[in-house]
């Protein structure tokens, strides 16, 4: 079943920007935070950003850091990645996904993420 859903992506020139969206159909349980991936074709997954629900701090990758914003409205449920200047680079499938656990000390370890979306395609052209 469709655990989180992801919209928002699509081809955007370089320099522009998306916003894409995670939302959770049902109801999932013991969720710590959720964070993003993206995966392009022949690499392996990468961390993008997460958000905590604790403490709602945020944790993004190197790449990003000033580019992308995570947040959330909590009126409509809903986790968002606000992506700015976007590069060639930043093309890719982009998945949400729920974290549960805490096996590493970091942000980044998929096994720490049990929910995850089908993914939205990032395209970018220069």
């Amino acid at each position: 079943q469709v655990q989180l859903v992801e919209s928002g992506g699509g081809p955007v020139q370089a320099g522009g920007s998306l916003r894409l969206s995670c939302a959770a159909p049902g109801r999932i349980f013991s969720v710590h935070g959720v964070g993003w991936f993206r995966q392009a074709p022949g690499k392996e997954r990468e961390f993008v950003a997460a958000l905590s629900w604790s403490d709602l701090n945020t944790y993004y990758a190197d790449s990003v850091k000033g580019r992308f914003t995570i947040s959330r409205d909590n009126a409509k449920n809903t986790v968002y990645l606000q992506m700015n200047s976007l590069k060639p680079a930043d093309a890719a499938v982009y998945y949400c996904a729920a974290r549960t656990r805490y096996g590493c000390s970091g942000y980044g370890c998929l096994s720490d993420y049990a929910y995850w979306g089908q993914g939205t395609q990032v395209t970018v052209s220069s």
